[in-house]
């Protein structure tokens, strides 16, 4: 059966509210948001397994934090093609083929993991689960195509917040498995997802739909790779997802090599910071609907170099007390700021379609297409942010046993990426689109309601 939608303009309320638009784009979403969280999920594995790496497996604590670190690496590289697959295949097509995908890395290591193996193939498998990682990008850009500019926050917040919770849900897996069979039986938390990946791309195929007015274009890529914001949003989205997927896979590490957790007490502790992260981005996207964008991941930058401060406060104390309300503030504005930054990325498009004299469906047009194609990059880059928190910690271990100095540069980071925000987006006077169209009014911050 053909599930090509050959008409379709959101930014039409008729349309939208009395013409099934919205009903149609719901029931994208939600089977989109079924499909990313299982590609969460198995992206995340690893993050798992370590903790049920023994002493039979002979890999030391470095080993594991750069074990962990590669599947981000492979997911964010991903993220750009995935990004194209969409316009490429259709969004429902895609959803079901990269479904399949992830039957590759969770099959594989069902063989494989068990004492003994080499340190090589546990790379290489862990390598294959990036595919769950580039699943974020095409689902953040089919989503960001069925919905109008005044509730992209909202959606793409629910699409991506529902994803995220597959890292929480695959430890809360992890945690049972372990208390119940011991750490011995990792493959038991393979054969929970092998049937879920299975059941994800059946409902994407039988629910989803193709957007035919949804084109792979070459220059909208182009032009997004050349355009300032791209790269600047893609900084500000390292502070913030990057910031939430790495800790994400460090956070059992970290427990068990600085304060002696063993992998059951940390199996109990690590998805309560992701599943918390989670559930707060789509408040972040609809706390950017309501009061900008820019706004709200400014003043959340500030809160995270606070919470930062304190966890450094904690683990230099090694005051676990202090470590774990610390650390899960962390992730909890994560969240937000995931929720808030990729809200401000249609925004800040549909601003420059304005400057450059568009209004009405063109100016949202011509959005969508620019924007689609700039999130695939943001969503990159923001992910290779995964990677650099995970090789900070290992170095930060390997160094001073300690996840000190490793905090204390992610503190400093916070803080460039505040003033950042405050720059380019609040600063009263500031270029409305990097200085090539149309100056601000004078006395305004050219992108504070984005």
């Amino acid at each position: 059966m053909s599930r090509w939608i050959e008409q379709w303009d959101p930014e039409d309320e008729r349309f939208w509210n009395e013409g099934g638009g919205r009903r149609v784009a719901l029931r994208n979403l939600v089977f989109s948001v079924v499909s990313e969280h299982i590609g969460f999920s198995v992206w995340s594995l690893w993050s798992v397994m370590v903790l049920f790496m023994g002493p039979g497996y002979h890999v030391d604590p470095a080993g594991k934090f750069f074990l962990v670190a590669m599947p981000t690496l492979v997911g964010g590289v991903l993220r750009v093609p995935y990004t194209f697959a969409v316009a490429k295949f259709g969004g429902r097509n895609w959803t079901v083929v990269s479904a399949l995908m992830l039957l590759v890395p969770t099959v594989t290591a069902a063989f494989v993991m068990k004492p003994g193996v080499s340190y090589t193939t546990l790379m290489l498998v862990a390598a294959l689960t990036g595919v769950g990682g580039g699943n974020f990008a095409s689902s953040m850009t089919n989503i960001n195509s069925f919905y109008p500019l005044r509730e992209k926050g909202w959606a793409l917040g629910l699409n991506a917040g529902g994803g995220n919770v597959g890292v929480a849900a695959i430890q809360l897996v992890g945690l049972a498995v372990i208390a119940g069979a011991g750490a011995g039986h990792p493959r038991i938390v393979l054969a929970v997802y092998i049937p879920l990946v299975v059941v994800a791309a059946t409902l994407a195929a039988l629910f989803m739909d193709n957007l035919a007015p949804v084109r792979n274009d070459t220059g909208a890529a182009i032009a997004a790779a050349r355009d300032p914001h791209t790269w600047i949003m893609s900084v500000l989205y390292i502070g913030t997802f990057g910031s939430f997927i790495g800790y994400s896979f460090a956070f059992g590490l970290v427990l068990q090599n600085q304060f002696g957790r063993t992998p059951l007490h940390a199996a109990y502790l690590t998805f309560i910071g992701p599943l918390l992260g989670s559930l707060v981005r789509p408040i972040g996207g609809r706390l950017a609907d309501r009061f900008g964008g820019a706004r709200i991941t400014l003043w959340n930058f500030l809160a995270m170099a606070a919470a930062t401060g304190l966890v450094v406060a904690a683990s230099q104390t090694r005051s676990l007390g202090m470590f774990l309300p610390g650390f899960i503030v962390l992730f909890v504005l994560s969240g937000l700021g995931n929720g808030s930054a990729f809200k401000m990325v249609p925004g800040i498009f549909h601003k420059k379609a304005e400057a450059r004299g568009l209004t009405g469906e063109a100016a949202a047009a011509w959005s969508r297409r620019l924007s689609g194609a700039s999130m695939g990059l943001i969503g990159a880059v923001g992910a290779l942010g995964g990677v650099a928190i995970n090789l900070a910690f290992r170095e930060s271990f390997l160094s001073q046993k300690s996840g000190t100095p490793a905090f204390v540069a992610f503190l400093a980071f916070y803080g460039v990426c505040f003033l950042v925000t405050w720059a380019v987006y609040l600063r009263r006077g500031a270029p409305a689109a990097a200085g090539r169209e149309q100056a601000a009014p004078a006395g305004t911050a050219a992108y504070a309601e984005v």
